[in-house]
């Protein structure tokens, strides 16, 4: 008798336990099943202490880290590279289809006008009291829109000029060459000795100066020399304003300097890549860097500086780096996302890679402090950092006709007067179509 009430005891055990683990395998049956797709373009990130520098090969590990600790649904996290000149294809081509983005990594300035198309939802609901204090207000700002955040900054890079110093050097112009690890700023008066000198004395086929206008890749450098004669750039309504005395002499500039061989030849049919390759192969003093591209190079004799200004001073400009969510009509996949985003910025190791710039978090730049590049000279070059979107939408618009103008201002098919005309017209059509279809997310 002890037997069988024994074999029963087990065997209600045993239904009880088989139905307990029945229950957890269809609970964890019907989770749903969830593919994230985070977009990037080519972005580099650095880390001292993994040596891992490709952003594509950091959000894979995010990813896959995430999915496997993550219980409210099967996430599936897959990582999506882009080229720049691809964008429009991988981002706003890919509304309502299965390869629609939903994690963008990626700079503000082509991010913040995906803002007005309705897809890009808050993240105030993720922000902690904590992580808001952690960054500064400037930031915050930048990230905005009608009171909103819908952008996370990670990190922010600071562009300026850079130089070759054994050029400098070999064309009589040590005297320029500041000590490494600082930022030069030279008069206008300055800038033209050194530009004429290079002129003068560089061997043939080795140019002075970046310039560049087959595309839209660099336009924002060109837009930085727009500043160079004491033009705002803007008006106070955020329109473009260069059809003024200042803008048509920083236009008159750019096509005097062409005329006296400080830029390459054919540049109106170049793009910011061939500049690079002549800075690379020692056929172009002056260039143009920032903090992730610039430790790549060689520091001994690379010189950097900021963009001309009346005063001296000089200009530069700061790209900030973040996260963007987007809205494809399904919420249970923005709340994935959103936990994503959640996930990363608590995990030290991944907001360590911010160190490629400036990390948007305090708590991270003091962490990792000692890994910044130049982070003294950044910091304290940033009061001379320019506006260059003013907030803006359709900014992708802008920029498709900005460049047109620059070329036919370097063949001389237009005068500067013209250019400043149409630059004028143009882009800020394109701006008020931004506005008109802006759409922020309901």
């Amino acid at each position: 008798m002890k037997n069988w009430r024994r074999i029963v005891t087990w065997g209600i055990f045993f239904v009880m336990l088989s139905g307990a683990l029945a229950g957890c395998k269809t609970q964890e049956a019907e989770k749903k099943q969830i593919t994230l797709r985070i977009k990037l373009p080519p972005l580099t990130v650095a880390n001292a202490d993994t040596g891992v520098t490709d952003s594509y090969e950091v959000l894979n590990q995010a990813g896959e880290e995430f999915a496997a600790q993550y219980t409210d649904y099967d996430v599936t996290v897959e990582v999506v590279k882009f080229a720049y000149t691809e964008e429009d294809e991988y981002i706003t081509g890919c509304f309502d289809t299965d390869h629609a983005v939903d994690v963008l990594f990626e700079g503000y300035f082509n991010m913040a006008g995906y803002i007005h198309t309705g897809r890009v939802v808050p993240l105030d609901d993720i922000i902690t009291e904590e992580l808001r204090a952690d960054v500064d207000d400037m930031l915050w700002k930048m990230s905005q829109m009608d009171g909103k955040t819908y952008m996370l900054p990670y990190y922010s890079l600071q562009n300026t000029l850079i130089y070759n110093k054994n050029l400098f050097r070999q064309c009589g112009l040590a005297e320029y060459i500041g000590e490494e690890g600082t930022i030069q700023s030279w008069t206008p008066e300055e800038w033209e000795d050194i530009l004429a000198t290079l002129a003068e004395k560089l061997p043939e086929m080795t140019y002075p100066m970046l310039m560049y206008a087959k595309n839209d890749q660099g336009d924002t450098h060109i837009m930085t020399l727009l500043r160079s004669k004491g033009s705002p750039f803007f008006n106070e309504n955020g329109r473009f304003n260069l059809n003024t005395k200042e803008g048509i002499a920083a236009l008159q500039w750019i096509a005097d300097s062409y005329q006296k061989g400080y830029f390459p030849a054919g540049c109106e049919n170049m793009e910011i890549i061939d500049c690079s390759n002549l800075f690379t192969n020692n056929q172009l003093a002056i260039y143009m860097a920032n903090s992730a591209t610039l430790p790549g190079m060689d520091r001994h004799s690379t010189g950097v500086a900021n963009f001309p200004s009346p005063d001296g001073k000089g200009y530069n400009t700061s790209f900030v780096t973040g996260f963007e969510i987007f809205d494809n009509g399904d919420p249970e996949k923005v709340q994935a996302a959103k936990d994503f985003l959640r996930y990363f910025i608590s995990n030290e190791e991944l907001m360590n890679y911010a160190q490629v710039g400036i990390p948007a978090s305090n708590a991270t730049a003091e962490r990792v402090s000692k890994h910044i590049f130049m982070q003294e000279a950044y910091n304290a070059n940033t009061g001379n950092t320019v506006d260059f979107t003013a907030n803006n939408p359709n900014w992708r618009g802008v920029r498709d006709v900005f460049y047109t103008h620059i070329h036919e201002l370097l063949a001389g098919t237009k005068t500067p007067q013209e250019a400043a005309e149409a630059l004028d017209a143009d882009c800020n059509a394109a701006i008020e179509t931004g506005w008109e279809n802006s759409k922020l997310h309901e």
